[in-house]
């Protein structure tokens, strides 16, 4: 059953105001912070609303931990390798705290979320000071003045997940382009995946207040928007009034000039957001569409609720639509039991589709998920023959895809200076590709026509062209 969004009451805002307030005015309070951020774009602008409530406690930003009074991790799970090196990076601090005993240590993120990890890191990581899930990032004030004043380490990890804080302080890491999260949480239980135990139950924001934060971020010269949940495509679901080729719409009426969004669930991609999709001049011809795999028994067995021939007749609908749509998408190899036939019929996804590029990931089990206790793990070494294949598969995929652009204009937001090439910018185009051309700091924030002259493996290469 959906979950019911709770948002949290002005009562408990306020009180979050106020500790704030006593934490900035508290004699032995931090002076610096640093956030170190893992996984997924969703983190990145917790990262953000993190770094709003530190600076209105009177903290500024420190360009490196090591300069820090405060460092706060915010953490990943989705795959083992990323709870390892966060693990691992934060021992590393061990020793830095001995040289400086007033350092402030912090985990927050899914990584603590998990069941068990919060006391783990209590019995195992005694020099962290700071500890709290997912579900009470607003709460980061009172937390921290429980820690400053009674001196002694905090812990906190609720398992109310059907919050929503509305309103927090974000300090946004570029002028020019901006996260909004639209919903939160995860309905879907694909058999791999951690997200729904860590980020609760799908829970959406009401369009109102979605729309009032982007009015003001295109007010204070935002050129891009990125829309963000775990699922997009099933925002305001139950709703006949808030869904989401409505909001994309709405969105589109206000004049932000791009609008972008992450991450879309293939059973979910309605004809009316396809639809929404090619009306809206100012939504962004990029579509991250997770596939995971192309054999159907393995999508059967990681509970994705689609076939390959509904996800590729999903990308045929696209692309009709709209024509120059560049299409990204994730695999995972080596799914328990997976055979080297299922294998195949991956790699020759990738050939028929024609992705922009792709994310590949080795089969990671986590505990808990349904296919942590599935027969047939795959073998390291085969694991690895099998994503180089993929990686191989894909690597050809995209350089069709950029021979095809040569010729082609393409207008790029300028992100900044190329750190390779001096005398050169670099930006996404409107199919969220990066393109690299002549130009220098007075264009960054700018919307420029380029046409496409060149490739490599990742990025393009283009001339200005002349308006």
């Amino acid at each position: 059953m959906r979950a019911a969004p709770v948002f949290v009451s002005q009562e408990e805002l306020k009180a979050q105001q106020d500790a704030a307030r006593q934490v900035s005015a508290l004699p032995n309070r931090p002076g610096s912070y640093h956030i170190v951020t893992y996984g997924c774009q969703m983190n990145a602008h917790d990262s953000e609303k993190l770094a709003g409530l530190l600076s209105g406690m009177g903290m500024t930003e420190a360009p490196d931990r090591r300069e820090a009074d405060l460092v706060l991790f915010n953490t990943c799970c989705i795959r083992d390798n990323a709870e390892r090196r966060a693990l691992g990076n934060i021992t590393w601090l061990k020793e830095l705290k001995a040289q400086k005993p007033g350092l402030i240590i912090g985990v927050c993120g899914c990584m603590v979320q998990q069941p068990a990890m919060a006391q783990k890191i209590l019995r195992q990581y005694r020099f962290v000071d700071l500890a709290f899930g997912t579900h009470n990032l607003h709460c980061l004030p009172s937390l921290l003045l429980s820690l400053l004043t009674q001196r002694s380490r905090v812990f906190s990890v609720t398992d109310d997940e059907t919050l929503i804080a509305e309103g927090l302080p974000v300090k946004r890491l570029n002028a020019y382009h901006a996260y909004i999260t639209i919903m939160y949480g995860c309905d879907n239980y694909c058999s791999y995946c951690i997200v729904p135990y860590v980020r609760g139950r799908e829970r959406s924001r009401r369009m109102d207040d979605i729309l009032r934060e982007a009015e003001g971020l295109v007010k204070s010269g935002v050129k891009e928007i990125m829309l963000l949940g775990q699922n997009v495509n099933s925002y305001g679901s139950g709703s006949a009034t808030e869904t989401f080729p409505i909001l994309l719409r709405k969105l589109d009426a206000i004049g932000v000039e791009r609008i972008r969004f992450m991450t879309s669930h293939p059973k979910d991609l309605s004809d009316e957001l396809i639809q929404a999709m090619a009306d809206c001049p100012h939504v962004c011809h990029h579509l991250h569409l997770p596939v995971q795999s192309g054999d159907n028994e393995i999508l059967r067995q990681m509970n994705r609720r689609y076939t390959r021939e509904a996800y590729l007749d999903r990308v045929r609908r696209l692309r009709q639509a709209v024509p120059d749509i560049g299409l990204t998408t994730d695999f995972i190899v080596s799914f328990p039991g997976e055979t080297q036939a299922q294998f195949e019929r991956t790699c020759d996804l990738v050939d028929e589709v024609g992705f922009d590029a792709a994310f590949t990931f080795i089969y990671s089990p986590r505990e808990g998920t349904r296919a942590a206790a599935l027969p047939g793990r795959i073998e390291a070494a085969e694991s690895t023959r099998r994503i180089e294949t993929l990686i191989r598969h894909v690597e050809a995929s995209t350089e069709r895809v950029h021979q095809s652009l040569l010729g082609t204009e393409e207008l790029v937001l300028v992100e900044g200076l190329s750190k390779r090439d001096e005398g050169m910018v670099s930006g996404k185009g409107r199919r969220n590709i990066t393109i690299t051309f002549p130009g220098d700091a007075r264009d960054i924030g700018a919307i420029l026509p380029v046409t496409i002259t060149s490739c490599a493996a990742n990025t393009l290469r283009g001339q200005r062209k002349e308006r």
